[in-house]
């Protein structure tokens, strides 16, 4: 009888080790997310399932293109694009990203780019002057983010520059639906 007991306390103690083990993955290191919402397209689709890497801008900070997961109020965290970075000024003029006034190719719209029609527009012309927060360059601890589907996006055109306390992590993997399944942002 007490080796049953015993059998019982250990299966006990590793499911609650387990338990507490899989609490401090989530909480800590990585987490799931769904995508909502057709702003990422085409690189994201809608219900696309997604692991975000919280641990990796506790040790760095977000690159240029990298897709993140932040909070854009206390009830719905977004994912977009890191496009602009503290001390750079960002523009879009006729289709062309500029950072501090040189142009970068932006090689994730180049599909969506060639498909638009002779009066179309992907992104429409802004600097960051008219953006909310009216900066001339994007403050320390922040970061500018659009969506891939510029045209249906709500991001840093309306919200303004992201905090670095606002991010969650770095969205990299799609591990749902499973024809879908990749490493994304490489």
């Amino acid at each position: 009888m007490a080796n049953k007991k015993k059998e019982w306390f250990d299966w006990l103690k590793a499911l609650l080790l387990a338990l507490g083990l899989a609490l401090v993955v989530r909480m800590f290191l990585f987490s799931p997310i769904v995508v909502d919402g057709p702003s990422m397209l085409p690189t994201l689709h809608d219900k696309d399932q997604m692991i975000v890497n919280k641990i990796g801008y506790k040790i760095g900070e977000p690159e240029r293109f990298d897709i993140v997961v932040f909070h854009a109020s206390a009830q719905k965290d977004f994912i977009k694009r890191v496009i602009g970075l503290p001390g750079e000024h960002v523009a879009v003029k006729d289709e062309v990203l500029y950072i501090n006034g040189e142009p970068v190719e932006e090689p994730f719209l180049s599909e969506q780019k060639r498909n638009l029609g002779p009066y179309q527009t992907l992104t429409n012309d802004f600097t960051l002057e008219e953006l909310p927060g009216e900066f001339t360059t994007i403050p320390e601890g922040h970061v500018l983010v659009l969506g891939d589907n510029r045209g249906n996006s709500t991001d840093s055109r309306m919200l303004g520059v992201i905090s670095m306390d606002q991010i969650v992590g770095k969205a990299s993997l799609i591990y749902w639906p499973l024809d879908r399944m990749r490493i994304v942002g490489e």
